[in-house]
C-alpha cells in the first residue's frame, strides 16, 4: 500500500464527523426510516387492530364471515382508500402507506389484511393507472367509502397459467361488452360490490386478446358461489363466480382492449409486494403472542425465554423478520421512485412466505401445548401464512421470475 493510500484511510480529525452524529446527520438515510405520516399511519392502524379488529378475530374465523362493522370501519379510517386521490374522496396517501397499513392489520387478523391489500394494491391502483377519467369517476369514490372489491383473474384451468383462461367477451350490437366465464379461488367475492374481470375479447390473438372490465356486482347475470372451506384465511371469503351473458357499458373497459394481460402482469408486481407485508405482520404477529409468553412462563425456576437455547431461536427468527422489512420497504421505495422493482418484489414476496412460515411454525414450538390450542391466535397465524407460498404467483413462479432477472444481468 502506498504511503497517499494509507493516508486516505485514516481519519482527518477536520473533516472526520463526530461519533455522536446521528443517521440522519451523515445523511444515509435508511428505506427502512419512516416519516412522520408513514409512522402516524402505523399506529393508526396499530390502534384500531388492537382495540376494534382483535376481539373480533376468532368469531369471524370460528363462522367463516367478515363482520360488516369490520369492513364499514376499514372504509371510515381511510385504510380501503389508501392512494385514492383526496378529489375522489379517498386518503391520498402512498404505496409504503398502504403496505404498513397492510402489515399492522396482518398482525391481528390476516384475512382482514387480505381484502385491504387486493383492494388497495390491486383493484383500486388499475382503475387509477389504467382508467379513463369517466371510469375513475365513476369508480373511484365508491371504491374509497363504501364499495369493496374482487380481482377476478384465476379459472379452473388458468391457475399459475392465468392467460390461458377461457372467460370470454364479446362486442354486444347494442354497444358496450357481454362477458361469460367461471372465475375461481376469487378473494373477498361476497364481500365484493365490483368484480375487476379479466376477459378475452379476441381468442384469436391469444392473451394479447386479453381485455379488463370493471363490472357491478349487481349486474344480472353475475353468481357467487359457496365460499370454499380453506385451511386458512376463514374469514375472508374466496368463491367461484360465474358470469353468463353479463352486460357492461363500453365505459366499464379498463383501459384499451386487448391491453388487459400487461395491466395484469404489472399491476401483480405491485401486488406481491402487498403479500409480502401481510407475511411479514403475520411473522410479527406470532412474535407478539410467543415472546411475552416465554418471558413470562418458567421450567426449571428459570423463565423460558431465559435459555440460551430459546434465545438463539428467536433471535435468529428477529433477524430473519427484520431482513424481510427491509426487503419491503425497499421495494416500496423502488416503487415509489419509479424504478424497476419487479425483481425485488418476487424476492421479498418469496422470502417473507418462507419466514411467516417458520417463525408460526416456531411460535408454537415455543409456546408449547397451549400453542397447539385455539386458546391462543398462534395456531391461526399457522393456518394463515401457508397460502403466502401460493397466491398472487407461486414460490416457484417467484424463483423463476427472479432467476430470469437475474440472468440477464449477465448475458
Amino acid at each position: 500500500m502506498t504511503r497517499q493510500a494509507s493516508a486516505m484511510l485514516k481519519p482527518n480529525p477536520t473533516t472526520s464527523l463526530p461519533k455522536t452524529c446521528t443517521a440522519a446527520q451523515r445523511n444515509h438515510s435508511s428505506f427502512a426510516t419512516f416519516t412522520e405520516d408513514e409512522n402516524a399511519i402505523r399506529d393508526t392502524a396499530r390502534l384500531w387492530a388492537q382495540t376494534s379488529l382483535l376481539p373480533k378475530v376468532r368469531s369471524m374465523d370460528d363462522n367463516a364471515k367478515l363482520d360488516p362493522d369490520i369492513i364499514q370501519e376499514l372504509f371510515d379510517y381511510g385504510f380501503m382508500g389508501m392512494e385514492i386521490p383526496e378529489e375522489h374522496g379517498g386518503a391520498d396517501m402512498s404505496f409504503t402507506m398502504a403496505c404498513i397499513v397492510v402489515e399492522e392489520i396482518a398482525r391481528v387478523d390476516p384475512s382482514v389484511a387480505i381484502l385491504v391489500d387486493i383492494h388497495n394494491t390491486l383493484t383500486n391502483n388499475a382503475v387509477r393507472f389504467w382508467g379513463s377519467d369517466e371510469l375513475k369517476n365513476k369508480w373511484l369514490p365508491r371504491l374509497a367509502t363504501d364499495c369493496a372489491s374482487s380481482f377476478c383473474l384465476s379459472e379452473a384451468s388458468s391457475g399459475t397459467d392465468a392467460f390461458s383462461m377461457q372467460s370470454r367477451a364479446t362486442k354486444a350490437e347494442s354497444g358496450g361488452y357481454v362477458i361469460n366465464g367461471t372465475k375461481l379461488w376469487i378473494s373477498n367475492a361476497k364481500e365484493a360490490g365490483v368484480f375487476l374481470v379479466f376477459a378475452n375479447l379476441d381468442p384469436s390473438k391469444g392473451y394479447k386478446g386479453i381485455s379488463a372490465f370493471m363490472v357491478d356486482a349487481n349486474a344480472p347475470g353475475i353468481e357467487v358461489g359457496k365460499p370454499e372451506n380453506k385451511l386458512g384465511l376463514k374469514a375472508s371469503s374466496t368463491c367461484p363466480v360465474t358470469f353468463e351473458d353479463v352486460h357492461v357499458d363500453a365505459a366499464d373497459l379498463l383501459g384499451e382492449e386487448g391491453l388487459g394481460y400487461k395491466y395484469c402482469i404489472n399491476i401483480l408486481n405491485e401486488g406481491r409486494i402487498g403479500i409480502a407485508a401481510q407475511q411479514i405482520g403475520i411473522a410479527k404477529g406470532c412474535m407478539d403472542i410467543a415472546l411475552p409468553y416465554m418471558n413470562e412462563r418458567k421450567q426449571f425456576g428459570t423463565l423460558i425465554g431465559d435459555f440460551q437455547g430459546m434465545q438463539h431461536q428467536y433471535a435468529q427468527i428477529a433477524t430473519e423478520i427484520h431482513a424481510a422489512e427491509c426487503m419491503l420497504y425497499n421495494a416500496c421505495r423502488l416503487k415509489e421512485s419509479g424504478k424497476d422493482f419487479v425483481k425485488e418484489a418476487s424476492m421479498v414476496k418469496l422470502y417473507a412466505s418462507q419466514i411467516a412460515e417458520r417463525t408460526a411454525s416456531k411460535s408454537i414450538e415455543w409456546l408449547g401445548g397451549i400453542g397447539f390450542t385455539k386458546d391462543l391466535l398462534a395456531e391461526k397465524f399457522y393456518r394463515d401464512c401457508k397460502v403466502g407460498s401460493i397466491y398472487e404467483g407461486t414460490s416457484n413462479i417467484q424463483l423463476q421470475t427472479i432467476a430470469k432477472l437475474i440472468q440477464a444481468d449477465y448475458k
